[in-house]
């Protein structure tokens, strides 16, 4: 893992160099052209033919990769690739690996676009939100390194997001415009494309390792290195799906099943293993094997800078974003039973949802350098909860193209505003010295709850209705303002070794 004491390159970008800013909106860009793909793009594509709410519900759980990054984030600390990271260096080597993944898996989706097997079609999913994953815990880790202060992370947060919603905007509008015309295969080709555009651009930057063999041959070592992860990553990936569905099975679960009590009780699992851990957690040594351990040793160190607080923090961060993550997958689906086409709802997820979204990201980052966290977070919270009653609103009106802007510019800016305070949040929490794995662990679990909530999604519409779906993710948003005065007073434990 790069040394954080390390003194940065005279090279390297800063914050408000040019340089630093473009970087983070290509890499902001490359991690979100295939988030909508496998998301909202698919939820369309999947009630396009004939699938149940419910199971287009379920299908939300693909999500759940990006929640489990913590699982893998160590090895990206740890590793290099092959070829990649001698020449590119550690971080831009995973994220070269990263996006050959993506490219691959969107083209797999493209190919099977007829969801005549729902099976392929998770697989391809899965697949393509792990590879997502990935690219964004590399650039993740990397910005952290890079840049460690508030003062440094809000410019470069950012930029970040710019890039990502501007992709997402993209891939969202765009792909659901080439649907209408040309069909879902023509879609998902063209997003793919698009989505591996950033990585000769990489290939063309100069070395960042060590740079022995030359570029050419770390290139052909990398792609040979990677061929063979992507290949095991599939095959490990339909076994753990095989195996799942075979459990749902034999449960009785199926499209007509009521998920949600189960779900809920697998909500409060995390908290109670957290709970039971932390005794032990805190009195660790510093050489003991929980604190030193490769796999174990980030997550355990920031339970022991924390403590008690740690569980607050938790509670925090998995309310926090959760009315936006419910709405996300079923807002499109129910604006499309309004009357709205596949085209107007590209159309507003276009140049409407990119400005919108654009300001929110932009005023985030920039009140992160100016005011205190706690009344940014609140604020956050609020225009989150707005945009998701907006749709209530949007509802009970009549089919009107132009209250759909409004109703999606609503949305975006409190999406991107709350999003952008949120990142610099959790960035501030991290300690340098694991930045990758406790960075995807907070974010990860910050989503969690939220993404086992939403595959419940399609069954909860059932049971109290749009409205009803619309009105309780908005509340929710709001729940999280009464912990901002406790969370002021959480403080991280010094350090107790060199």
């Amino acid at each position: 893992m790069t040394d954080p004491a390390a003194p940065v390159p005279a090279d390297t970008p800063r914050p408000r160099d040019p340089r630093g800013m473009a970087l983070y909106a290509l890499l902001g860009f490359a991690a979100g052209l295939p988030f909508y793909m496998f998301s909202t793009v698919l939820t369309l594509r999947l009630q396009a033919h004939g699938v149940a709410l419910a199971v287009i519900g379920f299908f939300a759980w693909v999500q759940l990769l990006p929640t489990l990054k913590f699982v893998w984030a160590p090895l990206l600390d740890r590793y290099s690739i092959p070829g990649f990271g001698r020449f590119w260096g550690k971080r831009r080597g995973w994220i070269m690996l990263a996006q050959l993944g993506i490219f691959s898996a969107m083209i797999a989706m493209a190919l099977t676009a007829g969801d005549a097997s729902l099976a392929i079609t998770a697989l391809f999913a899965v697949l393509l939100a792990f590879w997502t994953t990935t690219l964004e815990v590399a650039a993740d880790a990397w910005r952290i390194e890079l840049y460690p202060t508030q003062d440094e992370q809000g410019p470069i947060v950012a930029a970040n997001l710019w890039g990502y919603r501007t992709a997402m905007v993209a891939a969202g509008s765009g792909a659901l415009i080439v649907a209408d015309g040309a069909g879902w295969v023509a879609a998902y080709l063209v997003i793919a494309v698009a989505a591996f555009l950033p990585f000769p651009l990489l290939v063309a930057m100069r070395p960042d390792g060590e740079g022995g063999g030359g570029r050419w041959v770390g290139l052909a070592t990398g792609l040979v290195a990677s061929l063979v992860i992507l290949g095991a990553a599939a095959l490990v990936t339909a076994a753990v799906g095989w195996a799942a569905l075979s459990a749902a099975a034999g449960l009785g679960i199926g499209a007509g099943s009521n998920v949600t009590p189960y779900v809920l009780v697998l909500c409060m699992v995390p908290f109670l293993a957290m709970g039971a851990a932390l005794p032990w957690i805190r009195n660790a040594a510093p050489t003991s094997r929980l604190r030193t351990s490769t796999v174990l040793g980030p997550y355990v160190d920031f339970f022991w800078r924390y403590g008690a607080g740690a569980l607050l923090l938790m509670a925090f961060v998995s309310l926090y974003r959760m009315g936006d993550v419910l709405a996300l997958n079923l807002s499109k689906p129910m604006i499309k039973g309004l009357g709205y086409s596949l085209t107007q709802i590209g159309r507003a997820d276009s140049l409407v949802a990119l400005v919108a979204s654009m300001a929110g990201v932009g005023l985030g980052g920039w009140l992160a350098t100016r005011w205190r966290m706690t009344w940014l977070l609140a604020l956050g919270a609020v225009v989150a909860a707005a945009g998701n009653f907006g749709f209530v609103w949007l509802a009970h009106q009549r089919v009107d193209e132009a209250l759909l802007y409004v109703s999606t510019a609503a949305d975006q800016f409190g999406n991107g505003f709350a999003g952008a305070v949120f990142v610099v949040y959790l960035s501030l929490l991290v300690n340098p010295r694991y930045p990758g794995a406790q960075y995807a662990f907070l974010t990860g679990f910050a989503f969690l709850l939220p993404r086992l909530l939403a595959g419940a999604g399609g069954t909860m519409v059932g049971a109290i209705g749009y409205d009803g779906f619309f009105l309780l993710s908005g509340i929710v948003s709001l729940a999280a303002i009464p912990l901002l005065p406790l969370l002021a007073r959480v403080a991280a434990r010094p350090e107790d070794h060199a």
